[in-house]
């Protein structure tokens, strides 16, 4: 009889914050760490242990040096990669003191997100430096995201130098890459390996996937098969053949509303019994489900904001038992208080290997000038914690101040009236009162959208383009709808994001709770498991809805003002469109439509900083 139990999922977290009382007794460099507004809070109880144990990683997106601001949350997700080495480390000890089995395995992700990642020079490759860290972890088990195929060097880069380090466990299931033979013939391979059946240190049988979701924005030369189509291929078929101890199926894909049931119905036709578990990513949330009484699916976060852990106390007498396994999981905050409270180890923590990571971060952080500071931000500017329009709104911020600002530098039409449009998934992430750096900017406002104008629109024409564009029709809704599932399909998931934070707010009296004042805001979750799935108790984020497109203060003018009506390249289908159904007198093409500046969406905030924030 075994315990299959105390999985650990952990959604790299991004490092920030402060531990004032180690930097001179261990020798760890936080200089780069700021003191949080308040302490942080320890966890609520200690981790179960069982005999399969899983520390799960997923969307990293290149928040290695974690998150370094003192407004919270950011102070909760303060553990950089340094950290979490030392923490996976000492869990590996703990796990051989128990003489129990830890596997560390991560579910894609790891471009697009931070300037460690986007940050590098002219002819550099996206997370090819910071990847060299995380090579450095000692993975198990890893699967492809769809941010490592939008670029193919990005693809070509994981399938030379990334995945043969992890000798048959970087997993791409359902995903090529087209490379040339030693005949200099083209030929399509996967990028990692397609599945791997492995034993654990004690001995433990597993067979294990790495799929990605039905992505359709990889790059030329690269392929995404159908989740639907691989489950019918003879590779699959004859992988799953054989029945193991554990089936872990790791991908990037949704746990909820995505194709995981395709491959656990797969497996479950021909294993009807053995254990299931699903580590899932991709939406930045925090999920569990079962899908039947023997299995369970869990999905960790975003960003290095979750650790998370699964299958506690989960007890297997035998194959072929057909009771129910009892899955627990722990969704963790990981920082330096999380990570000693669970190991115990106090001003012990650190281990050289830890240590030196940190030190190599923050190197290739002076290597690509991240800390170049724009301005100081005079206070916090979120996406959805404030509301829009309002002082303190990002949205509000980028496209009333700093795209207007930008756009207007060496612009000869910047004295002619106009309205500047966009869409609000334009900004990725909050900014925070302090220094206004580099990386700040890669981190926030990473879209390196153009901006196009069509002159001479009428002003009482070009005012009703953002309000058609967020309240469209039947006819225009269905097609934005249309437009919102070819966005997922090519990997925008800040709607099933934005969704989640709204029903934490409305489910946990979120104005109720934070005004009671006694709990750090974070995150509060609800999923599909039993139990109480949080580590750390906090209260819930403010949320305020945020339409789908922003514009710019209209100007003051005649009804019959000719004004340049300008938007962002990324929404210029939509908005000819729209165009288009407020007006008869013309019809708008792509020839009536030209190139307004030279400046790029990413460079706006940076331009704007410069002039106001000094």
């Amino acid at each position: 009889m075994f315990l299959l139990t105390s999985t650990i999922v952990f959604g790299l977290l991004s490092l920030a914050t402060a531990c004032a009382d180690h930097e001179e007794r261990d020798g760890h460099d936080h200089s780069r760490r700021a003191v949080p507004s308040s302490p942080l809070t320890p966890p609520t109880r200690p981790l179960n242990w069982g005999d399969i144990n899983i520390i799960h990683t997923t969307d990293s997106h290149g928040w290695l040096l974690g998150h370094q601001k003192t407004s919270f949350p950011e102070p909760n997700y303060s553990g950089d990669l340094g950290d979490f080495a030392s923490f996976v480390a000492h869990m590996k000890e703990l796990a051989i003191e128990r003489d129990v089995d830890l596997l560390l395995v991560d579910s894609g992700d790891l471009h697009d997100g931070t300037g460690l990642s986007d940050g590098f020079p002219a002819g550099g490759i996206d997370a090819h430096d910071a990847n060299q860290f995380i090579k450095q972890l000692p993975y198990d088990l890893m699967a492809i995201g769809n941010h490592e195929l939008y670029i193919y060097a990005n693809a070509l880069d994981m399938h030379q130098n990334f995945a043969p380090k992890f000798n048959g466990r970087y997993l791409s299931s359902n995903v090529n890459i087209t490379v040339q033979n030693a005949k200099g013939q083209a030929v399509s391979v996967p990028v990692g390996d397609r599945f791997a059946k492995f034993k654990t240190r004690k001995g433990r049988k597993v067979t294990s996937l790495g799929v990605l979701y039905d992505f359709t924005g990889n790059d030329h030369n690269t392929t995404v098969q159908k989740v639907e189509d691989m489950v019918k291929e003879a590779w699959f078929l004859d992988a799953i053949k054989e029945e193991p101890d554990l089936f872990l199926l790791a991908g990037h894909m949704p746990i909820a509303r995505d194709d995981w049931p395709l491959v656990f119905n797969a497996v479950r036709a021909t294993h009807p019994l053995t254990p299931i578990l699903i580590l899932g990513g991709h939406t930045h949330i925090r999920d569990c489900l079962q899908l039947d009484g023997r299995s369970m699916s869990l999905e960790s976060g975003r960003y290095m904001e979750t650790v998370a852990r699964a299958l506690e106390g989960a007890k297997l007498d035998h194959k072929g038992s057909k009771k129910n396994i009892t899955f627990a999981r722990r969704y963790l905050d990981p920082n330096r208080v999380t990570y000693e409270f669970h190991t115990k180890k106090g001003n012990s923590f650190d281990t050289s290997a830890g240590k030196s990571i940190t030190k190599g971060l923050n190197n290739l952080a002076t290597k690509f000038d991240l800390s170049f500071q724009f301005g100081t931000a005079p206070h916090d500017f979120t996406i959805n914690q404030a509301p829009f329009p309002s002082n303190n709104s990002l949205l509000t911020l980028f496209i009333e101040n700093a795209v207007p600002v930008a756009l207007a530098i060496n612009n000869t039409r910047a004295s002619i009236p106009n309205i500047m449009i966009t869409n609000s998934g334009s900004q990725r992430f909050d900014i925070y009162a302090g220094s206004f750096t580099k990386n700040d900017q890669l981190t926030a406002s990473p879209f390196a959208d153009a901006f196009l104008f069509i002159p001479n629109v009428p002003f009482s024409v070009a005012e009703q383009v953002l309000p058609a564009l967020n309240n469209a029709g039947a006819n225009e809704r269905r097609a934005l709808e249309e437009r919102e599932e070819e966005l997922y399909a090519r990997g925008y998931v800040d709607m099933v994001y934005q969704k989640w934070l709204e029903e934490m707010d409305e489910r946990h009296d979120g104005i109720e709770r934070r005004s009671a004042k006694n709990l750090t805001l974070g995150y509060v979750t609800d999923d599909s498991c039993p139990g109480i799935g949080d580590d750390t108790l906090h209260a819930p984020l403010a949320f305020n809805s945020v339409p789908d497109f922003i514009g710019s203060i209209p100007p003051t003018v005649a009804a019959d003002a000719p004004i340049d009506l300008v938007f962002v390249d990324f929404i210029s289908a939509q908005l000819l469109q729209i165009l288009n159904s407020v007006q008869t007198a013309k019809v708008f093409t792509t020839t009536d439509v030209q190139s307004y500046s030279p400046i790029l969406a990413n460079e706006a905030l940076g331009l704007y900083a410069q002039t106001a924030w000094n």
